[in-house]
Formats: structure tokens, C-alpha cells, sequence
């Protein structure tokens, strides 16, 4: 299985508060805390993950 490559959006400049996403596996997406890069992290199917895209840019969670 491949190591995920971790990234951070190029809009995080927030002071820390970040995720970090790895996009290099096939079929799922892992989130982790970028402040706590060797602790756990979430896995989503990648249809589910974009799903939670569409909804964050189109401001409807309630659709989530």
C-alpha cells in the first residue's frame, strides 16, 4: 500500500488550525490534523470526501 502524501490548502494561513489531506490513494481520502501529524487520522470513501466539497462550497451542509 502507498504512504499517503500529505498537504495543507494553499488558503491555510490561519495560525495553525489546519487539516491535512493526502490525495495519492485510490478510492479513499485521509484527513489528519496538521498539528498532530503522527496522531490519528480519518479515512472517507473519495465520494464521500467530495461530496463534503460540494457542500462546503456551495455553504449547504445540510445536505451532508
Amino acid at each position: 500500500m502507498n504512504k499517503p502524501e500529505w498537504f495543507k490548502s494553499s488558503f491555510s494561513s490561519n495560525g495553525g488550525e489546519c487539516i491535512e489531506v493526502a490525495a495519492n490513494l485510490p478510492g479513499v481520502v485521509p484527513v489528519r490534523d496538521s498539528k498532530d501529524p503522527e496522531g490519528p487520522s480519518l479515512t472517507f470513501s473519495a465520494e464521500g470526501f467530495d461530496a463534503f466539497i460540494a457542500g462546503v462550497k456551495s455553504e449547504d451542509l445540510h445536505q451532508l
